[in-house]
């Protein structure tokens, strides 16, 4: 991103009038196919739809939070420089058109930036094909506490610890919430979980990291290492979390009861919408019914995170008598 595309971004952020979040984590470009069936071995599978978006767990989360009525700034490395590495520019200027700053991210020079290939069949369930230069992950944020200087909440995915680390130290000094979408297995003891103010796992990253396939079990275990708001997203099973200040006692709020389309980057507008909520001053169990009805709309429409919500569709979906 040039000097002029950087000062356009920041002054389009400035003039929005919701609360700012940070994303701090993982951008990526995705080839989404649209299939009858995901392919097989030795044979050729006609996509009935195709398309190219920005993806990954905290720059959808951004966009996400910006649709939502958020300002949102995304941090997070690319490959470089810039005007040269085709797939970073390509989505930054996806970004930027989602009203997202990308004023904080490095360019790695000589590197290529993430893409995904993405199959999603007419159940809505995808298959995932991911490419990461491993020499993404050297990239540090030049400035942590400048970042997040006038964010009221941070959203970070855990693709790049050593990246998001900083930026969520810094948010924590200032006493701001700090959401970690924990989607990739990590250890108990990892720092992340404990820096974190709010951790929601996926199913798959809590059973791992946890070791137990109980989702309540693998939140008390991690309870006993972290401090922090421990949830989990189960899909299809609604949301678990544990009661704070309650030890042992899990809620359990389900899933709003839609028809799937598209279940690709539900995950990260649950995130975005949980964080923004949490910025807007409401409690943990109103931010979650948020949540999961953003991400249930968005479940409803194929292409990823272009299905993402507008704020008056969400309070439209919430006073229809939807019910979780």
């Amino acid at each position: 991103m040039n000097l002029t595309e950087s000062n356009a971004a920041g002054s389009a952020h400035a003039r929005r009038a919701g609360p700012e979040v940070v994303c701090t984590g993982i951008a990526v470009l995705d080839a989404v196919f649209r299939v009858a069936q995901f392919p097989v071995p030795e044979a050729k599978t006609q996509a009935s739809e195709f398309m190219i978006i920005s993806g990954g767990c905290a720059a959808n989360a951004a966009v996400a939070i910006a649709r939502l009525g958020g300002r949102a700034r995304f941090a997070g490395p690319l490959g470089g420089p810039a005007g040269e590495e085709a797939i970073g520019d390509r989505i930054i200027a996806a970004l930027i058109g989602e009203h997202v700053d990308c004023a904080w991210c490095p360019r790695v020079p000589g590197v290529a930036s993430s893409m995904s290939a993405i199959c999603v069949d007419p159940r809505g369930e995808r298959a995932i094909v991911n490419y990461r230069d491993d020499r993404l992950a050297a990239a540090r944020p030049s400035d942590p506490a400048a970042i997040v200087a006038t964010a009221v909440a941070v959203l970070a995915d855990n693709r790049f610890p050593e990246f998001a680390l900083p930026i969520c130290a810094a948010a924590r000094a200032r006493g701001i919430p700090v959401v970690l979408d924990a989607d990739k297995p990590t250890r108990v003891t990892d720092i992340l979980l404990g820096t974190a103010s709010h951790v929601v796992f996926s199913a798959e990253g809590l059973r791992a990291t946890a070791g137990t396939h109980d989702l309540g079990m693998g939140l008390e275990r991690i309870a006993a290492a972290s401090r922090s708001f421990l949830a989990v997203t189960d899909g299809a099973n609604g949301v678990l979390w544990l009661e704070p200040g309650t030890p042992g006692k899990t809620r359990r709020m389900p899933a709003f009861p839609v028809e799937p389309i598209d279940t690709l980057a539900a995950g990260d507008v649950f995130h975005g919408a949980f964080v923004l909520a949490l910025a807007e001053g409401r409690a943990e169990a109103d931010a979650i019914r948020f949540a999961a009805a953003a991400a249930a709309i968005k479940c409803t429409r194929f292409g990823g995170i272009t299905g993402a919500p507008a704020r008056a569709e969400v309070a439209a979906f919430l006073a229809a008598g939807h019910e979780a």
